[in-house]
């Protein structure tokens, strides 16, 4: 059985910069307080929270961003789940983010993906957003 999270998210930067903060991992190092590596191309290398999670590029344009994800707690045997952004400016000057996460291994993993992808994620780049880019 798949266990599968969709999300959609707003967040105050505009899609080009919300791009940037998703691939650029001297960004995500900035927003997140952790290691990231981000190999912006398709077969590319994707790493964040130190390692915590892996993965490879699968599709990457101005729009849209999808890399599979398996974290070190999961099973060795389990296989990567798929991380698929969606991009589009809003009228605010925002951008709104779908977001789906698919293959995760069980219901416990989703459920706290399910917050995690705000607590950990979201909130912390808008937080650099609203604080590092308009000041």
């Amino acid at each position: 059985m798949s266990y599968d999270i969709n999300l959609e998210i707003r967040v105050s930067g505009k899609p080009a910069r919300v791009m940037e903060l998703l691939t650029d991992a001297t960004l995500i190092r900035k927003w997140s307080g952790s290691d990231a590596v981000v190999e912006n191309r398709v077969g590319g290398k994707f790493e964040m929270f130190d390692g915590w999670v892996t993965g490879e590029v699968t599709v990457t344009n101005e729009k849209e961003l999808a890399y599979t994800w398996k974290t070190t707690d999961w099973d060795e045997d389990a296989q990567p789940s798929l991380v698929h952004y969606l991009l589009k400016g809003d009228n605010q000057g925002g951008t709104v983010i779908k977001i789906t996460h698919t293959g995760l291994p069980n219901e416990k993993e989703r459920d706290e993906h399910k917050t995690g992808w705000n607590d950990f994620f979201f909130d912390p780049m808008e937080d650099y957003m609203l604080i590092i880019d308009k000041s």
